[in-house]
Order: C-alpha cells, then sequence, then structure tokens
C-alpha cells in the first residue's frame, strides 16, 4: 500500500443529485452530505460552488446539481468509498440503471494523487461485475461536471496519470451536450 494512503492528506470527492429524497431537494441533499461527512470526522476543507450541469445517459432525467469538496481524512480509500456509500444510501439511493437519477451520488474523485486499477481511464479488471475502486476516477477528463467545479476548490490540481491541469481537461471538452455544465447556481 502507499504510505501516502494512510496519511491525513488532501482529496477530492465529487457530489451530485438530480431528484429530491429524504433529505429533501437535490440543493438540500448535497449540503446535507457535507454535513454528514464532517460528522463521521471528514474534515470539508472546501466546497464548489453548485452547478446545473446536463445528465449523463437516459436523455429524459432533470438536470444535475453538482459539486466538489476538497476533503482531510486518515481513512484509506476502500473505507473511504464504503463511507460514501453509507451516505448515499441514508440518502435515499438505491440501486438502479447506471447514470440514470439519483437522490445522491458520491465519489472519491482523487485519493492523495494515489493511481490504482486505472489503465487509460478505464478500470483494469471492466469485465467483473463488481469493479474495483479506480483511482484517479476513471473518465474524469471526459466529465466537465466534474472539472469544472473542481477548479473551484483545486485550480492547480493535476490529473495524476495525465498529467494535465483541470483547465487543460476542461477546455478539450464540448461546451454543450450531455454532462455539460449549464450554470453556476450558487
Amino acid at each position: 500500500m502507499n504510505p501516502q494512503s494512510k496519511s491525513r492528506g488532501n482529496v477530492l470527492i465529487g457530489l451530485g443529485a438530480n431528484r429530491p429524497g429524504p433529505w429533501g431537494t437535490p440543493r438540500q441533499t448535497l449540503h446535507r452530505a457535507l454535513q454528514e461527512l464532517e460528522q463521521r470526522g471528514i474534515m470539508v476543507t472546501a466546497a464548489s460552488h453548485l452547478y446545473e450541469t446536463a445528465a449523463l445517459g437516459a436523455a429524459r432525467q432533470p438536470s444535475y446539481l453538482n459539486q466538489v469538496a476538497l476533503i482531510t481524512t486518515s481513512l484509506p480509500a476502500p473505507a473511504l468509498l464504503r463511507t460514501l456509500k453509507q451516505i448515499e444510501a441514508r440518502a435515499g439511493r438505491r440501486g438502479g440503471s447506471p447514470w440514470g437519477p439519483r437522490t445522491l451520488d458520491l465519489d472519491i474523485v482523487d485519493y492523495k494523487g494515489l493511481v490504482i486499477n486505472w489503465s487509460r481511464g478505464r478500470n483494469v479488471i471492466a469485465h467483473e461485475r463488481v469493479r474495483p475502486l479506480a483511482l484517479p476516477h476513471p473518465q474524469i477528463e471526459h466529465r466537465p461536471f466534474v472539472l469544472k467545479p473542481l477548479l473551484d476548490v483545486a485550480p492547480y490540481w493535476r490529473h495524476p496519470v495525465l498529467k494535465l491541469s483541470a483547465c487543460e481537461l476542461l477546455s478539450r471538452l464540448p461546451s454543450r451536450g450531455q454532462g455539460s455544465v449549464l450554470k453556476m447556481v450558487s
């Protein structure tokens, strides 16, 4: 295991929601998710603005609210992922289709620069039913709904594999279409 993964350090997580749930509207749910992290001893160092973004996948679903948070934690990446999934479940997240509507989606975008199970933006073991944790998050370089808010909290961040900044990655993407940023809402 990478010694960096045991130290308390900076981690980027992506937050998204496009359906109301037990915690209220998507905006209220994202706010509550940040509080839930703090209650579990995960310090939220910074949180981006909220961005309304076009949904990925199914064409007929509401726009998302997306955000990126810079957090500090001593949890190893797998334990952090389990914690995020527990918070999603508390927020009413249930199984469903990939890229379908959801009350809350929490992802580890970058864990202290750690690179595991990552190969050209895809999970190394993509054929398995349950994919292993891949870091940095696969396909981030294609996701304006992550890159734009990431710039708010970590403007000097560089992709641990591609060695490009979020600004450089964002400039390569179309400004319209699935996953695009529609507007800043806060």
